[in-house]
């Protein structure tokens, strides 16, 4: 019998239903992927690139409290985050796309 998404500390029916639209259909499933392929299969899906929606999939699957990322450790996680955004969206934008995403011009999609 598998476990509901929304059975893991943190994780509301939002995520739950998020990580449904990615295929990811229990809370087993959800720690067997870890939270950064997790995360890669949410964008992927079509959810939007958020840092704290990352970081509180980490919190969780650890069984921690979503506020107790900081210091040195928020910063690791935030270059996680950044790398799976960028291997998720930048493969399909061109270069000149991806420097105006990163300085802020361009509109993200």
């Amino acid at each position: 019998m598998s476990t509901p998404v929304s059975s893991i500390r943190n994780l509301g029916p939002a995520y739950e239903t998020a990580c449904a639209e990615a295929g990811i259909n229990s809370a087993e499933e959800l720690r067997a992927l870890g939270a950064d392929e997790a995360y890669a299969r949410l964008l992927r899906a079509g959810s939007k690139p958020h840092f704290i929606g990352y970081y509180v999939l980490v919190m969780a699957l650890q069984n921690r409290p979503w506020n107790d990322c900081q210091g040195e450790e928020k910063k690791a996680l935030r270059k996680r985050f950044d790398a799976i955004k960028a291997k998720s969206f930048d493969k399909e934008l061109s270069a000149f796309e991806q420097m105006m995403d990163r300085i802020g011009v361009r509109a993200a999609p």
